[in-house]
């Protein structure tokens, strides 16, 4: 077998069938919108499939024109890349950050990508007893470094940031001259987006960054296809640069440019994911777990069996063990929200595995 490196996320199926023998799973592993893809975004797939006999715009000039009217953005401010994966990875390797600072626990490819180039992290502790929230102190911490970078709503625990707090933040950045990336891409299933995004000062800093992804709030994360928001042209010719080319596929470009016309599929998610995600809070609490509340589409809990995730997969269906995750310890597990059918079917087995 060849070498791979170590998978470290929820949603591998691959892996999980292996190890289960099950050909069927309900994954609640990976966080993607329960109502699938929209239509018009699996016909652009199937004509971009027709057209890839040439290669792709390696510009992205339709979609970043698409994108530029639905984020009401500059072109020259977007960056289009395989996946938010991609452009973390390229802001790494654009910047050769000296001293980085992160959230703990957050998501693990930040450090992963830093790592790459060499670039030691701090980190911001998330406590339990307050929540899994960022305190005033962050910013203070944020003086020194070369990047801050953040996630909101943050990954595991689904906690959103104080607005105040986090314009605070940008303000120490300001002063000081780093760069401020935030991690928006699970920011679209909130009704009330428009008051925790950073986006109205990208215009005020060229050294906040953006990232935000198609991946989960239209259901494809087979495609990868993620952006970048920032005013900084320079920063971001940079990361243009710091990878290959054609790294976004005909298909996933005209997805893409499908998905900004899906406002309806929009507000169908935002109505149904806090509906759900209440319902599951509240089944989960009664099965006796401690549930974290969060914004997203996804909720963290703990639990006293910390072998939940293997004995749920023997029942065929996947969640995420946060054991790895820094600042978190075995007993922790993240869910997906999905639809009340899934979501029963979850709880049925969890209360089977308790």
């Amino acid at each position: 077998m060849l070498p791979h490196k170590e998978i470290i996320h929820g949603g591998d199926l691959v892996s999980a069938r292996e190890q289960t023998g099950c050909s069927s799973l309900l994954d609640f592993s990976a966080n993607v919108n329960p109502l699938g893809l929209p239509d018009s975004v699996r016909s652009a797939i199937i004509q971009g499939l027709e057209q890839s006999t040439a290669y792709p715009d390696p510009l992205c000039r339709d979609l970043r024109r698409a994108l530029s009217r639905y984020e009401q953005v500059p072109e020259r401010s977007i960056l289009c890349g395989g996946g938010a994966n991609d452009l973390i990875f390229r802001l790494a390797y654009a910047l050769q950050p000296k001293r980085a600072l992160l959230l703990a626990p957050t998501f693990a490819e930040y450090e992963l990508a830093l790592a790459e180039v060499g670039c030691p992290c701090s980190y911001h502790i998330l406590r339990e007893e307050q929540g899994f929230l960022p305190r005033p102190s962050l910013i203070q911490e944020a003086k020194g470094y070369d990047l801050v970078l953040l996630c909101n709503p943050n990954n595991p625990t689904g906690a959103l940031m104080d607005p105040g707090l986090m314009h605070q933040v940008l303000e120490t950045c300001i002063h000081t001259g780093a760069v401020l990336a935030v991690d928006e891409c699970f920011l679209d299933f909130l009704p009330q987006q428009e008051e925790h995004t950073l986006k109205a000062m990208l215009e005020h800093y060229d050294g906040l960054i953006i990232l935000r992804a198609f991946t989960k709030i239209f259901a494809m994360p087979g495609l990868r296809l993620g952006y970048a928001l920032s005013s900084g042209v320079e920063l971001l010719r940079k990361m243009d640069q710091a990878g290959p080319a054609w790294n976004v596929s005909v298909p996933a470009q005209l997805a893409g440019i499908a998905a900004t016309g899906e406002l309806d599929y929009l507000e169908q998610t935002r109505t149904l994911i806090p509906a759900e995600r209440a319902w599951l809070q509240e089944s989960l609490a009664a099965l006796g777990l401690t549930v974290y509340p969060g914004a997203a589409n996804y909720l963290l809990f703990r639990c006293r069996e910390h072998g939940l995730a293997k004995q749920m997969a023997r029942q065929g269906v996947l969640i995420r063990d946060c054991s790895n995750y820094r600042g978190l310890e075995p007993g922790y597990f993240r869910v997906a929200v999905r639809s009340r059918a899934e979501n029963t079917a979850l709880v049925r087995a969890m209360k089977e595995c308790l």
